[in-house]
């Protein structure tokens, strides 16, 4: 199945695994790497201070949770619960998938979604997927980029993790959007959000790993693989202009392209 894909629980999972992949090509000249400032992270001195209360926080508390959570749950059990998140979220993919004017992928979300609402046991299933029906996230921070909007700097939100100002903007709107916020019974819902977070962070385990070893800045390489990501996914030409502040505007006025949205999960530090 092809999968244009991105959870901003999703997200982090394509974070560390492009970061990994860039420690091949990286390892070479992580000296020049180190230390040098991107345009793009004016605000670096802070969001190096976040990450490192991040990191604290995932050493104590959910990295450790992450690893009980992997180890006695069943990998099947597991596909199920990222199934029954990721179907909660193809609503608003489907509305920012009309939004920027992509009427056969908003077609096709909308299948997904009462397929797998219907026949997979409320999401837990994927049945579309074994259908090869594609799915086609978006959040409302690729819609912006659609038309024009401009990434702006890096940022580093304490427990969140990497984003963009315009991210950032567009966080609240991705959250309440998302059916999960709808549940009215909080602790039930509190709930939902935890084991969202954990099975998420259960997910990146492997990878984090790989960075832990790596005798490289992860921070740079955490904040490069993000915005390359976040570049990348948003546009549908072949290429992107400059605001003139050394920030990307993503054009995606025509053509087809990857367009991955955010799980609107927390995806926890980026390790």
């Amino acid at each position: 199945m092809k999968t244009t894909s991105h959870t901003l629980g999703h997200r982090a999972m394509l974070i560390l695994a492009l970061a990994g992949g860039l420690l091949m090509a990286g390892c070479a000249s992580s000296g020049a790497t180190t230390g040098s400032r991107n345009p793009r992270d004016p605000f670096e001195p802070f969001n190096r201070g976040v990450s490192e209360f991040n990191e604290r926080i995932d050493d104590a508390v959910v990295r450790p949770v992450a690893t009980v959570y992997r180890d006695v749950t069943p990998p099947l059990v597991r596909t199920g619960v990222g199934n029954f998140f990721r179907n909660l979220t193809e609503p608003w993919s489907l509305v920012n998938n009309v939004l920027q004017l992509k009427i056969r992928d908003a077609g096709e979300t909308w299948i997904r979604f009462a397929v797998n609402t219907v026949f997979g046991l409320g999401g837990v299933l994927d049945i579309a997927g074994a259908a090869d029906i594609d799915q086609h996230r978006q959040d409302f921070g690729q819609t912006l980029a659609f038309y024009g909007v401009p990434t702006g700097p890096y940022l580093v939100l304490p427990l969140l993790g990497p984003s963009t100002v315009r991210d950032t903007a567009t966080f609240t709107v991705d959250t309440r959007a998302n059916l999960l916020s709808g549940i009215d019974n909080i602790p039930v819902r509190n709930s939902l959000y935890v084991l969202r977070a954990v099975d998420v962070r259960a997910n990146l385990l492997r990878a984090s790993s790989v960075l832990d070893a790596a005798a490289l800045d992860k921070y740079t390489f955490t904040r490069d693989a993000y915005l390359q990501l976040r570049r990348n996914q948003p546009r549908n030409k072949d290429t992107t202009d400059s605001d003139g502040d050394g920030y990307e505007v993503d054009n995606s006025a025509t053509g087809a392209g990857a367009a991955p949205a955010a799980d609107l999960a927390p995806p926890g530090p980026a390790r």
